[in-house]
């Protein structure tokens, strides 16, 4: 039977049941907790049927749903808009708080001040906390209050202000016996929220203390298991941000400072939101782009005569993922090589990505095209087959990902990549003095 009272633990993007720092505050201060996960349809409703995010948010859940269950409670799942979930639960139950880890990006400031309002509007309280970064959004300033722009200062600063409790463990898993009890329930099938299975699976995370120790060495190379994977857990939480960040700071900055960039752009985004839409410098949205959608449609599909670029193009379809060496190759082709607005492939890379995050998405685009805060300058063009040469010299990665390379069916490059260059200029250029 459900208690008389409960405290509700709201997961969104802290997917686990241990070192949960907003879940061991629930338990901490309050007898019965009831776990929830909200599908949400403003999100959903964007989404394809066969979306594989969604598959694996849905997987995670059923994990946490059977740990609960052996402890005799469960996750409560629902799905809908948060304000209406909100409003049907205070009058199924009878809740004393709501807690959550904070969501920084704009829709998720905007959900919860709602579903706060209405919360307060019933004497309930919405408590968040911070465990999703180690430094979170607006909390990295210059002296004088105002938001890094510039990478290296922001990183820094950053270092300066890690104390001895950045990485605090929040034993939540000791406290799980305090979930409520459920009444018996079937944890529901992917198809029950309108999905379907798609055929692609998460990347395995490669988290080990020699991918760490090797990272500045190794990690630009394509065709080798180099890199963490753990971006997608990062992404969902099913990482503690502090357990990874402790490794990195303890065996290799180039490692930490990856995670440092991740922080950095969910700090411009929190600070210049109008990023989601335009350049973070203005004078960038008056390049005049060709937007060739026949282009486009070639290089979404890896069919440009690019080999690098088509390797990464065709990985990320087959298992929505991209080593990022190649993320940087296949952006800087499209914004500037074929002079298609960086925009659309982002919005490409969100729909595909299995680590689509919004700030880490937009930032690194920004930064390919030239358009951002810490951009490349717009003269700085990744010339794709001098970076094969460097990163895949034994043609292992484009080999894997491009069987018919050397055969006649292998189309013929679709741009010239010394003209399309000057072509790129000489549009930069125009936009500039403008």
């Amino acid at each position: 039977m459900t208690p008389s009272k409960v405290a509700i633990f709201w997961f969104r993007r802290d997917l686990r049941l241990f070192d949960n720092k907003g879940l061991y505050h629930a338990l901490s201060q309050h007898d019965s907790v009831l776990p929830l996960f909200i599908f949400d349809d403003v999100i959903l409703n964007e989404l394809p049927a066969n979306d594989h995010r969604v598959e694996y948010i849905h997987a995670v859940l059923e994990g946490m749903d059977k740990k609960l269950k052996e402890l005799g409670s469960g996750l409560l799942v629902r799905k809908g808009e948060p304000w209406y979930v909100f409003n049907q639960i205070l009058q199924e139950y009878a809740v004393e708080a709501v807690y959550a880890n904070a969501d920084h990006e704009p829709y998720g400031i905007l959900r919860d001040k709602e579903v706060s309002g209405l919360l307060q509007q019933n004497g309930v309280l919405l408590h968040q906390f911070n465990d999703q970064f180690i430094m979170p959004p607006g909390s990295v300033l210059k002296p004088d209050g105002s938001p890094y722009t510039v990478f290296t200062h922001f990183s820094k600063k950053w270092k300066s202000m890690l104390s001895s409790n950045a990485f605090e463990h929040y034993p939540s898993e000791n406290l799980l016996q305090k979930c409520c009890q459920q009444p018996a329930h079937t944890f529901k099938p992917l198809q029950f929220y309108g999905f379907v299975p798609s055929g692609i699976f998460s990347p395995t995370a490669n988290l080990t203390p020699q991918v760490v120790a090797n990272y500045q060495n190794t990690r630009d190379y394509p065709a080798i298991e180099a890199t963490s994977r753990i971006s997608v857990s990062l992404r969902f939480g099913t990482l503690s941000i502090r357990q990874v960040t402790r490794m990195a700071f303890e065996a290799n900055e180039t490692f930490l400072n990856e995670l440092i960039w991740r922080e950095f752009f969910a700090s411009v985004l929190f600070h210049f939101p109008h990023v989601v839409h335009q350049s973070f410098r203005k004078e960038y949205d008056r390049i005049q782009w060709r937007n060739n959608e026949r282009e486009f449609e070639l290089w979404k599909q890896g069919m440009t005569g690019i080999p690098l670029v088509d390797a990464g193009m065709r990985q990320l379809l087959t298992t929505g993922y991209m080593h990022n060496r190649v993320r940087m190759v296949v952006a800087s082709f499209l914004a500037k090589h074929l002079l298609i607005d960086w925009r659309w492939g982002e919005e490409w890379f969100a729909e595909k990505l299995f680590d689509f995050e919004l700030s880490s998405n937009n930032g690194n685009w920004q930064w390919s095209a030239g358009t951002g805060t810490d951009a490349a300058p717009y003269f700085r063009i990744f010339n794709p087959l001098a970076q094969a040469v460097k990163f895949d010299p034994d043609a292992k990665y484009v080999q894997r990902w491009i069987p018919e390379l050397g055969t006649p069916q292998y189309p013929t490059p679709i741009v010239d990549l010394n003209a399309a260059r000057d072509r790129c200029l000489m549009a930069y250029k125009v936009a500039l003095q403008a």
